[in-house]
């Protein structure tokens, strides 16, 4: 497929600069309903090695699931609860990485477009038209005709904005905000509905009786501060704006870390016990952050308690690439869990120096403990 490229059309080479955030509808359920054509209209939820009765959570889970109030994050038991004739399937990352790769290769071909990917099934596209809401459904287009899968398409004239946008697109629609709408959508929602702010940041801003996007638009940033400090104080009424960055940055991703976790079928109990696991579990995170050649600065312990209470514990840690040094680090924290509780997941997190040209900024990343 090839799009115009002339003056005023939707090529992408001349006009005005937007941004496209690119989200793939039910990603995941989407790849095994690809697979499994019988699947398709079903109830699909994917998650763990796909059995309700082991400890694990929904990955994700097609619409027709999400009718009955299965998410992401969900215990695998409790959401075959709520859909008992479910079709559930274990995760397959491969599956989902290769997938995503097409997708990705699909929108880089598109002309005039920059990319810069935000996960596996979603990306930012930047580019120059004078009709974005075209433009956007040739990308659609494009990646149905590649992949046979749907996405959908927010338009806006910063990252926020677009990324918002989205959310108002799905399913495979196209949706746009800019600074001149953005307040007649928004305004009215809950700060929560924002990119970036979560349900405990909205609760913390509704302590300062800031409980819309408009409210929070209007503050001053300057009374954000004694609540979220100097750098994410000011940050926040941005994003309660839609202001920020409105560049494509297609700069190679850098991981600032790696992590690994395992949720245990049977409550960890024993110090034996943990101590196995997070010695185990260091080696899985060494192999993943060795290989990148960068040194550990830093350890995050993830513990869930039973029944699902979870606590982390951090420390820097002197720049190192030893191995016996990072497992001594990961053990001393693990040397703070409560003795004798019940432990159902432990997780570590392994930060690692950035390179000097590595992207930085304030765009908001999902993931991450």
């Amino acid at each position: 497929m090839t799009l115009s490229t002339r003056s005023g059309q939707t090529g992408g080479v001349s006009g005005i600069p937007w941004i496209l955030h690119v989200d793939l509808d039910q990603f995941i359920a989407a790849v095994e309903v690809l697979r499994r054509p019988e699947l398709a209209g079903r109830p699909v939820i994917v998650g763990g090695r796909g059995d309700p009765t082991e400890r694990a959570v929904v990955s994700t889970a097609s619409y027709e699931a999400r009718a009955f109030g299965v998410g992401s994050g969900m215990p695998l038991r409790i959401a075959a609860r709520k859909v008992p004739d479910a079709v559930i399937l274990p995760v397959d990352q491969e599956a989902y990485l290769a997938a995503s790769e097409t997708v990705m290769a699909a929108l880089r071909a598109q002309p005039g477009a920059t990319v810069q990917v935000l996960g596996w099934d979603e990306a930012f596209v930047g580019i120059k038209t004078e009709n974005p809401e075209s433009y956007a459904r040739q990308v659609q287009a494009a990646v149905l005709e590649r992949t046979l899968l749907q996405c959908s398409v927010g338009i806006g004239d910063t990252l926020v904005r677009a990324k918002v946008a989205t959310g108002f697109a799905k399913p495979a629609g196209v949706f746009r905000l800019t600074a001149g709408n953005w307040l007649g959508v928004l305004g009215s929602r809950p700060t929560k509905d924002l990119w970036g702010v979560g349900s405990k940041v909205s609760g913390r801003l509704a302590k300062l009786g800031i409980k819309t996007v408009a409210e929070l638009a209007s503050t001053d940033p300057q009374h954000l501060i004694p609540e979220f400090g100097p750098k994410m104080g000011p940050w926040y009424a941005e994003l309660g704006r839609g202001d920020g960055a409105s560049v494509v940055d297609d700069t190679p991703w850098v991981a600032r870390g790696h992590s690994r976790e395992t949720t245990f079928q049977r409550d960890l109990t024993d110090p034996a016990q943990v101590d196995d696991a997070v010695r185990e579990l260091t080696a899985r995170v060494l192999e993943d952050v060795l290989a990148e050649g960068r040194p550990v600065i830093g350890l995050t312990l993830k513990i869930r308690y039973a029944p699902f209470v979870t606590t982390t514990r951090a420390r820097k840690i002197p720049d190192t690439s030893d191995r016996s040094e990072i497992l001594a680090g990961a053990l001393d924290l693990a040397a703070g869990i409560e003795a004798g509780r019940p432990i159902r997941l432990l997780g570590l997190r392994a930060e690692m120096a950035m390179p000097d040209d590595a992207r930085q900024g304030h765009t908001p990343t999902r993931g991450g403990w």
